[in-house]
């Protein structure tokens, strides 16, 4: 007779999603010391453990020297944009008159994981300027502080295309 439950799941994705928590642990504490480690690598291993079996998203995740590269230059395109848009606002801060044009835009996606679109959707809102209000599909409707343009094409080339190559190589 056939169980109507499954079985436990595989921990598939387990270690990128560690390596990534353990990562931002280090970030975030800035400390080298024996006991942030490893209270930094188990609590990492304890999150990770809990979101590859109960949230399958984090399943289809895949460590390969390949995606990790592409996150690596990921991560370097997002300093820069970040970097790029703080400089923007700074323009709009210190200026006499300010004028921009706000509005909302709806752009689009190739990312086919929930995880990439994601990690899209908080990059844009991470940057200065923009917001993501609602991700349906491949549709993300943006709050952007100075509209440029309205087409969905070009708003999708200017918002997105910086992030979007390394995250479809890394995440899909």
């Amino acid at each position: 007779m056939a169980s109507d439950h499954p079985g436990p799941r595989k921990p598939r994705g387990f270690l990128w999603l560690w390596l990534l928590l353990t990562v931002i642990w280090f970030a975030a504490n800035s400390s080298l010391a024996i006991e942030s480690i490893l209270t930094g690598a188990g609590i990492s291993a304890l999150l990770a453990l809990v979101f590859v079996r109960h949230f399958p998203a984090w399943t289809d995740i895949r460590l390969t020297p390949a995606r990790l590269l592409h996150f690596i230059r990921y991560t370097g395109v997002f300093l820069v944009e970040m970097v790029r848009a703080n400089l923007n606002m700074l323009r709009y801060v210190y200026s006499p008159r300010i004028v921009i044009n706000p509005g909302i835009v709806k752009v689009r996606t190739r990312l086919k994981t929930p995880v990439g679109r994601l990690a899209l959707a908080n990059s844009i809102a991470l940057t200065p300027g923009s917001l993501v209000v609602d991700l349906d599909g491949d549709t993300l409707t943006v709050h952007w502080l100075d509209v440029r343009t309205t087409d969905p094409e070009q708003a999708t080339r200017i918002i997105v295309s910086p992030f979007e190559p390394d995250l479809e190589k890394t995440f899909g």
